[in-house]
């Protein structure tokens, strides 16, 4: 039959109570087994904690601990100073985020709907920087972050450190300008035949109407500082300023194996918790940045 839909398993065998039987088996079976291989990693970190140091160096393992011993987390607040390092990768993350937020949606809507000249150049050399290996920009970034050009000014132990070269993100760069690009002419034109200027339309009619994709970017700002390590511990040496994924191997020396993972399970709580406040947004703006408006 012209212009049907092939599938895996043609609705006539799902018609039958035995096909159905069969697809809805094999398909609850690979659910479970994805969720397993996710959710496992995490239900061990969390259980690991609570056990004691010579049940978790146990060999074989056990699954569900002996004995809970919730200690491990107090431990991990008080001895290795988590407030503090949580605040300073708050304080890191928000700022990389507002920076890159403001930098990023301007140049994507100069990009898209002002068409400067040579934008198409611009914009290929900032893709050409996907191309190059992030190891690569490192001793430069330092170099440069250590001796600003111009002002001759060390960012180094300053959160500006970490805020100005996370502007610089060009993929984000090019989703925005993609989502730009996709947005509906008519609406853009008649809000300029009112008289709104280039700015007016940008914070009146552009960013309402980019808030899927707005958040999609913003998760991924955030979520690059937050686990980000090499960078801040080139930036920060002074250890009351370092973020909490620097400070977890920093302190993690003298440290009993149970309180280590106890502080991993505590620092990923922010970002897990993120994610699921904002999960609605990520999947309608990865859904709004693959249709035409």
């Amino acid at each position: 039959m012209s212009g049907a839909t092939r599938t895996l398993i043609s609705p006539a065998t799902l018609a039958r109570p035995r096909g159905k039987a069969v697809y809805w088996s094999v398909f609850t079976a690979v659910v479970l087994l994805f969720a397993l291989a996710f959710l496992f990693p995490v239900y061990w970190m969390v259980t690991g904690a609570a056990k004691s140091p010579d049940e978790i160096a146990r060999t074989p393992p056990t699954l569900v601990p002996r004995h809970w011993h919730l200690s491990g987390y107090t431990d991990a607040w008080d001895l290795m100073q988590l407030p503090e390092h949580l605040w300073n990768t708050v304080v890191q993350a928000a700022g990389a985020w507002a920076f890159q937020l403001v930098f990023c949606t301007a140049a994507a809507y100069a990009l898209s709907k002002l068409r400067p000249a040579f934008g198409k150049v611009v914009l290929g050399g900032i893709l050409a920087t996907l191309m190059v290996p992030a190891q690569a920009l490192v001793v430069p970034k330092y170099l440069t972050v250590a001796d600003l050009p111009l002002i001759h000014t060390s960012l180094l132990n300053d959160p500006l450190g970490i805020w100005l070269p996370a502007v610089a993100n060009a993929f984000n760069l090019y989703l925005l300008k993609r989502f730009f690009d996709q947005l509906p002419r008519d609406v853009l034109e008649a809000a300029e035949i009112d008289g709104a200027g280039k700015l007016r339309i940008l914070w009146s009619v552009v960013l309402p109407m980019s808030r899927p994709v707005l958040g999609v970017v913003s998760i991924f700002a955030l979520v690059a500082v937050w686990q980000d390590f090499l960078w801040p511990l080139m930036v920060f040496s002074d250890t009351d300023k370092q973020p909490i994924s620097v400070a977890l191997v920093q302190l993690s020396q003298n440290i009993q194996l149970t309180v280590l993972i106890a502080a991993m399970v505590i620092a990923s709580i922010p970002m897990v918790a993120l994610f699921l406040v904002f999960q609605r947004h990520i999947i309608a703006g990865i859904s709004a940045g693959g249709t035409k408006g």
